[in-house]
């Protein structure tokens, strides 16, 4: 691992009115199994069918209909706590959260309020290079997602889409360890970034696979210590949560605009209703949604047609012992073993499918070359057209082949730049395509040479200033290049000229 300072949190602090006011933040985030079944059913979870077209009978909820555990989604829930170092609880059960709502056919959600799956973990946020912050996790639970209502159809009607209901999530509830709206998307970022190298979510939130509800309450300086020494909640005053944000963007900006709403209520006299809210980016505003419920508002009772899940220990060891090389320990490595800079190394593994790219271009090649490239030319690339490493048109064998064919000597940095548009517009095998085009460098010190003399001989003037500012050497560097379209050996023109030109 880095070594790694893990500094106590820094709070926002806001100046309102009458003084000082700091926030505190914990989140909710609903991660999507990455399972191609539901969590009690056999339907399909495809983003993207037609309404209603991926719904089974016990998703409906159609009378005498009975759950089934999908033991994979067990597993993923398993792998995800094992990733957070969280424990693991051998012995877990459902229950029944009772609401009605459209989209809900059961009128219930199957959840787990008193004995989750995974119990207390952690995730390290990155704040910094070298520097992290701990964030406590509270829990993880499994539980099945509602369907859809869709009220753009049709001005005078609303639509229910079923699709989605039965979908597995987890949800994973931090403590209230995030103090800042940076430090709030950092840590999304972060625990997105596990949940992909692991596996067990896409972490796309455009098609809501991961959402966050966001817990924002202000307390005044010295609150928050208060609260870690006496666990008294009552020192950080009323929260509202903000439902289903999915943009670190937008956590943000929500975190900000809430803080500052809830700093006027409490500085004009008022007092914080614990409520849930939207926020509407257009407007910059949070509004509210409904009153924020208790547990026992949902009549929670353990589900009858559910027995309490046991695992045993030995199942937990098999799924820790396939767990991926997770994204802390594959940028230590990088660093360690490639010599890669920290901040080079967190750009390479910042997603699963970059750092694959990255290992498969650097296998068996000096690893700082390997990354300018991937970085500097690829990366930028890809930006610049929009498009990903999954549709990139230069393969890493053709990028390994390009850094190849420049440690062979068989071309220069220049060619090698022209050689990756070719590759990028054309594709095919760098090698070939460097014999079958003439793009070889020249490294025929006698036809260098030649070039040389010729140039100087042709620019007397141009010789007699270098020879008085030896910087201006360069020029005749260029104009050899130039005459060899590119394919001289600059290290060997950078040599001939000096000698040349030495008086």
């Amino acid at each position: 691992m880095l070594d790694l300072t893990l500094t106590p949190p820094t709070p926002k602090v806001i100046q309102g009115a009458t003084g000082d006011w700091e926030l505190v933040i914990g989140l909710e985030v609903h991660a999507q199994v990455a399972s191609n079944a539901k969590l009690f059913s056999g339907a399909s979870t495809r983003f993207g069918s037609e309404p209603n077209s991926n719904v089974a009978f016990v998703d409906a909820a159609m009378p005498g209909m009975l759950p089934v555990i999908n033991e994979f989604c067990v597993a993923q829930a398993v792998r995800t706590g094992l990733g957070l170092k969280a424990a693991i609880n051998l012995r877990s059960a459902f229950d029944r959260k009772n609401y009605f709502y459209p989209d809900l056919p059961q009128g219930y959600q199957i959840s787990q309020l008193y004995h989750p799956i995974v119990g207390e973990g952690e995730v390290i946020v990155d704040m910094a290079p070298g520097v992290g912050r701990r964030v406590r996790i509270e829990r993880i639970h499994l539980e099945q997602d509602a369907g859809k209502s869709i009220h753009d159809m049709d001005p005078t009607m609303s639509f229910v889409d079923l699709n989605r209901t039965g979908v597995a999530l987890m949800e994973i509830v931090s403590r209230p360890d995030i103090r800042g709206p940076e430090e709030a998307a950092a840590y999304v970022v972060k625990l997105r970034q596990i949940l992909r190298y692991l596996g067990t979510c896409d972490g796309n939130m455009q098609n809501g696979n991961l959402r966050a509800d966001v817990n924002v309450s202000v307390c005044k300086p010295g609150d928050y210590e208060r609260f870690i020494e006496t666990g008294d909640f009552g020192h950080l005053g009323t929260r509202c949560e903000i439902k289903n944000m999915n943009s670190m963007r937008f956590i943000q900006a929500a975190i900000d605009v809430e803080a500052r709403r809830q700093i006027a209520i409490l500085e004009d006299g008022g007092q914080i209703v614990q409520e849930t809210r939207l926020y509407d980016p257009d407007k910059g505003e949070t509004r509210s949604m409904r009153s924020k419920e208790e547990a026992h508002d949902y009549r929670y009772f353990p589900d009858p047609d559910l027995l309490p899940l046991e695992i045993e220990q030995a199942w937990v060891d098999d799924i820790a012992a396939s767990m991926p090389e997770l994204p802390d320990t594959k940028k230590a490595r990088f660093v360690r073993d490639m010599g890669l800079s920290e901040y080079d190394a967190g750009v390479l593994t910042a997603e699963v499918e970059n750092a694959d790219y990255f290992e498969a271009v650097a296998g068996g090649r000096e690893g700082k070359t390997a990354a300018n490239w991937v970085i500097n030319e690829l990366f930028g690339r890809l930006n610049k057209e929009g498009l990903t490493i999954a549709t990139s048109p230069v393969s890493a064998v053709q990028l390994g082949g390009v850094i190849d064919l420049i440690a062979s000597g068989a071309i220069s940095g220049k060619i090698a730049k022209d050689l990756f548009e070719i590759l990028w517009a054309e594709g095919g095998d760098p090698a070939a395509i460097v014999e079958a085009r003439g793009m070889k460098q020249v490294t025929d010190l006698g036809a260098i040479e030649a070039v040389v003399d010729k140039i100087i001989a042709e620019n007397p003037a141009q010789v007699e200033k270098a020879r008085a500012n030896p910087k201006l050497a360069g020029w005749f560097v260029g104009q050899v290049l130039k005459a060899t379209g590119g394919k001289a050996n600059p290290a060997a023109v950078n040599e001939l000229v000096a000698r040349k030109l030495a008086p």
